[in-house]
């Protein structure tokens, strides 16, 4: 049976009516009406989850995994309207949907796993030490507790994974803080129904209603609300750097600023070291161009420059690169917002006189091809633009004259999420010398891959310096992210008894 949504938010267990309504702009399929989103009903879902917090922050691990892996099922048993509405309001085809929906169950069910461990509690402790001169010293233990509500935007390119109940909501659910969820308006449906599985989840499991809220989107004053109710005490945001840094300086300047962990973007850059271009120019170019398509272009890691040196290596590579980009049909793109601005940023290149063309397609409405340009490293250390992200599947070649230059122009980027390689063991030695230097613009750095595709596992970090990301010490990926929603609690002399169960395994 095909899922039809209700167009209502779910706040504390309740599904309520908004002030108004808008439609969904599905790419393809019925147009569904929502509730806009209101102020009050961030009130009432901040209130909700303050009030959740004072015994879902204090339950038991056993009881916060049983929560998130009961998720999981419900998640699963809807498994097909899922796909069904995913597929029809964001014109992602079927299989990279069902692969989302997996590494979303798959995401609850590791942080489930992870603090049922307790690893993450960073459990220290020193013994008292009463004879000590000149002053004895006391026993102090130490532990992380949960920080309160949450609050999670849903991102546009990842309907499930970094969505409803996605990785930002897995961790704060594991730490222990509710959560409180703004949908995006691109996918309402898809959230919805994610909205209700958690929902029943919350039936079956006895946790507290308030522990998750979801807010359809539709107005711009939700998303401001929510950043600065003084319950919120902390951020969740993947999206573009506009939207993120507008939150950001909100978070910044409330009376009580709160931490802002937000997922802006990035061009991945690439450098391929002369041996390895030598060794294989062709398939480099063969899988820098799948890797630039893959869903439309529209992943965060998506690899947008390759660097490479000179010669007639990299004319044999730009030329694999323009004929398998030739090759890539049309896609669809997310949303109508998201075409226009890849259209846009396709215009701003054929525009500059610093960039040539290798490739260049006509794209209309949310069908897109790539497109392909070339540069020169004095002129893209010169023009600033170059460097800025085009969310789609737009690549740039940037030609330096040597390795030297190369390393002179990888100083010259922002922060990234991540930064490759291609090397040969011939290359040893200039990779050596560009490794510190990449490592310092990016948080995962990678040798011999393409950076599109995110393991959900513990040695991940998904994030970097700015403009990257608002917090360059944590990740949005992995279960390292549950650190984003904890702080570390110090208890001095404490009673066994009165100290947090946590303490006692």
């Amino acid at each position: 049976m095909a899922f039809t949504p209700k167009g209502k938010h779910l706040v504390a267990g309740e599904w309520l009516d908004g002030a108004g309504t808008f439609a969904s702009a599905p790419a393809h399929g019925p147009v569904h009406q929502f509730a806009t989103g209101t102020v009050d009903l961030v009130n009432r879902a901040a209130e909700a989850a303050e009030e959740a917090f004072l015994s879902y922050g204090y339950s038991t691990r056993a009881e916060r995994a049983a929560f998130l892996r009961a998720i999981a099922d419900e998640i699963e048993a809807r498994a097909e309207a899922i796909t069904e509405i995913g597929a029809q309001e964001t014109g992602l085809p079927e299989a990279r949907l069902q692969g989302e929906r997996g590494r979303t169950t798959g995401q609850l069910r590791l942080f489930a796993d992870h603090i049922e461990k307790g690893e993450y509690l960073d459990r220290r402790f020193d013994a008292a030490l009463p004879e000590r001169q000149p002053a004895p010293r006391p026993e102090i233990r130490l532990i992380q507790r949960p920080i309160g509500p949450v609050a999670v935007f849903g991102a546009s390119n990842f309907p499930l994974a970094f969505s409803t109940a996605g990785g930002d909501t897995a961790a704060a659910l594991a730490a222990g803080c509710p959560v409180v969820v703004k949908g995006h308006s691109a996918h309402p449906g898809t959230g919805e129904i994610v909205a209700q599985a958690v929902e029943a989840a919350i039936r079956k499991t006895g946790v507290h209603p308030g522990v998750f809220s979801h807010i359809q989107g539709g107005n711009r004053q939700v998303g401001e609300a929510l950043v600065q109710h003084p319950l919120i005490k902390a951020v969740g945001f993947t999206g573009s750097l506009a939207g993120g840094r507008a939150l950001f300086n909100l978070c910044a300047a409330r009376p009580e600023p709160i931490p802002f962990f937000g997922e802006l973007g990035s061009v991945n850059p690439m450098f391929l070291l002369p041996e390895a271009l030598k060794a294989r120019a062709e398939g480099l170019g063969q899988g820098w161009a799948g890797s630039l398509t893959m869903g439309a272009g529209q992943f965060c890691t998506n690899p947008g420059i390759a660097v490479v040196v000179e010669g007639a290596d990299a004319d044999r590579f730009t030329a694999a690169a323009v004929e398998a980009l030739g090759k890539v049909a049309p896609q669809t793109m997310l949303t109508d917002g998201i075409a226009k601005a890849y259209h846009d940023g396709k215009a701003h290149f054929e525009s500059r006189n610093t960039v040539k063309p290798l490739l260049v397609t006509e794209s209309s409405g949310r069908s897109v091809s790539p497109n392909l340009f070339e540069t020169t490293g004095d002129q893209f250390l010169a023009d600033h633009a170059l460097g800025e992200e085009v969310f789609g599947p737009l690549g740039l070649v940037v030609r330096v004259g040597s390795t030297g230059e190369m390393e002179q122009l990888a100083r010259g980027f922002q922060g990234q999420l991540t930064t490759t390689i291609h090397m040969d063991t011939a290359d040893l030695e200039t990779a050596r010398r560009l490794r510190p230097i990449l490592e310092r613009k990016a948080s995962r750095v990678l040798v011999n891959g393409f950076p599109t595709g995110v393991e959900v596992v513990d040695s991940m970090v998904h994030g970097g310096p700015y403009p990257a990301s608002t917090n360059f010490g944590a990740t949005s990926v992995g279960t390292l992210s549950i650190r984003r929603f904890l702080r570390p609690v110090a208890y001095q002399n404490m009673p066994e008894a009165l100290l947090p169960e946590d303490f006692q395994g």
